[in-house]
């Protein structure tokens, strides 16, 4: 009896959850979690107020403070009163972490070897479908 094929639903989920387990890997050869990782990696020059990284981040303002503080122990970030409110903290990366944020980028091979595996006329039609489905709905 042939194999069912997998739901698409399913393969989606497959693929985030490797997506996400390739992160997790690279961050750990930096000696991060996967979220710090992904705080340093959410820092601009400019760096960003401690709101606006809960919201990139999608998490808790507290778990933002608990992450941006083991990074600031770590040397890989600094926090300051903002220029213009004081009351608002922002969060700069460092040139240490600047350099911890490469090793994880250069660690993190995921979409390389994934894609990689396609043909470039598969890469644009995949790029097209992806493009529909992120697309806001009309």
């Amino acid at each position: 009896m042939p194999d069912s094929p997998v739901p698409l639903d399913r393969q989606l989920w497959d693929l985030v959850y490797a997506h996400d387990a390739a992160w997790d890997r690279a961050a750990r050869t930096a000696g991060l979690s996967a979220a710090q990782a992904c705080l340093l990696d959410a820092l601009t020059d400019g760096g960003r107020s401690m709101g606006e990284l809960a919201e990139l981040l999608l998490c808790d303002a507290s778990n933002v403070t608990q992450l941006v503080a083991r990074l600031e122990a770590g040397g890989l970030v600094a926090r300051r009163a903002d220029a213009d409110d004081r009351r608002v903290k922002r969060v700069t990366i460092t040139p240490a972490g600047r350099r911890v944020r490469r090793a994880v980028r250069r660690a993190f091979d995921f979409a390389d070897e994934r894609l990689g595996r396609l043909t470039e006329a598969e890469r644009l039609r995949l790029s097209g479908l992806l493009g529909k489905l992120l697309a806001p709905p009309s």
